[in-house]
């Protein structure tokens, strides 16, 4: 049994205090023992081998107790939510009041929660978005853009001839050599790119004739203009209904989105071959000049994330468990260092957008 106390505090935090009844805290000592007996080398067995007898002989009891607090506190934090209705954000700070064998676990929790967002009928604010003529308009492609991209394609396959052609001199004078090299700096006159027949297309892939090629050239850049309308749609609808929403956005939101626009811009710059101390000392900025640069920016972001969510909770939109396991498998075995809790966290963002937009461009 836990009992406990929620208390509303300013800036949308509460402060949850509380204890775990012994006979329930001491539940966990079994589990405890296992965790600590992995991390444990004792004389005579390889290491977290050590039968959990000999583990409890060898354990100082406080490190046993704050073993079993804390899958106590994780486990029971997660039912106090659920039981309370709390729809906390961010990471809670916990501290242990009072820990002792034999006794009640007593703890104070802080939290930041959700604040209520004075919404506008964002429904009414998609439909009139959508009904706008920029967004409804059918999507043609022009000749002259097919043409350009193919054009492009013959280019790029007259350049990659000439580049194999000069690989093939190695019997060369040095002279001939470097007049050779010079030219590809030179532009190919469009009279010696390949032709764009049949027998070109077919260096593209699974192309029977020229004219295959051609339409699926066209097809992708159709699909390309789609994803831009609707991207413009989307952006429309929720500039205009972050506009219109009123309410404070929690202190620990900004911080996270600031945090994630830190943690993109190093790594882009790590992988230009930067260090962010190097970049920070060109642009002659600390890391909390930039951090304040980009206050206004998270903030919309973060009021954003809010909207989307208050939606999702409105109209019932949560990603399943399903979409949610097979996504982050797809990250976790794509990225062998990825932190299962942040690809976790960071998937169920992306649904819960995903779904959200889809059901505003259909309002």
């Amino acid at each position: 049994m836990t009992k406990t106390t929620i208390k509303k505090l300013d800036k949308s935090e509460i402060e949850i205090v509380g204890a775990i009844e012994v006979a329930e805290f001491e539940k966990y000592e079994e589990k405890a023992l296992e965790r600590v007996g992995e991390r444990l080398e004792l004389p005579g067995f390889r290491k977290g081998k050590a039968p959990t007898a000999e583990v409890k002989k060898n354990v100082p009891e406080m490190e046993l107790l704050e073993e079993m607090a804390e899958l106590a506190l994780m486990e029971n934090y997660m039912k106090i939510l659920e039981e309370n209705k709390i729809d906390a954000i961010g990471r809670p700070q916990i501290a242990i009041t009072k820990i002792a064998k034999g006794s009640d676990l007593e703890f104070k929790i802080v939290t930041a929660v959700l604040p209520e967002l004075k919404m506008p009928d964002y429904k009414k604010i998609a439909g009139s978005e959508a009904k706008k003529s920029d967004f409804k308009k059918e999507i043609i492609v022009d000749e002259k853009d097919v043409e350009k991209t193919i054009l492009e394609l013959r280019k790029m396959r007259a350049e990659q001839a000439r580049g194999a052609s000069h690989d093939g001199h190695e019997n060369m004078t040095e002279e001939e050599h470097t007049k050779v090299h010079a030219t590809p700096t030179e532009a190919i006159p469009e009279s010696e790119y390949p032709a764009f027949d049949d027998e070109f297309a077919k260096t593209f892939g699974d192309f029977k004739t020229a004219d295959e090629l051609k339409e699926k050239i066209r097809k992708n850049m159709k699909m390309e203009k789609e994803v831009e309308q609707k991207d413009k749609l989307r952006l429309a609808i929720v500039e205009e209904i972050v506009k219109q929403a009123e309410g404070e956005i929690p202190e620990i939101l900004i911080n996270s989105e600031t945090d994630k626009i830190m943690y993109r811009l190093e790594a882009d710059i790590t992988n230009a071959g930067l260090k962010i101390e190097d970049y920070l000392k060109q642009i002659n900025k600390t890391d909390e000049d930039l951090r304040k640069e980009w206050r206004a920016d998270a903030e919309k972001r973060a009021k954003l994330q809010m909207i989307i969510h208050t939606i999702s909770e409105k109209e019932n939109l949560k990603p399943t468990e399903e979409e949610i396991e097979k996504d982050v498998v797809q990250i976790t075995t794509m990225y062998k260092d990825a932190d299962p809790v942040r690809a976790r966290s960071y998937v169920e963002q992306m649904l819960e957008n995903e779904k959200v937009f889809k059901f505003l461009e259909t309002q």
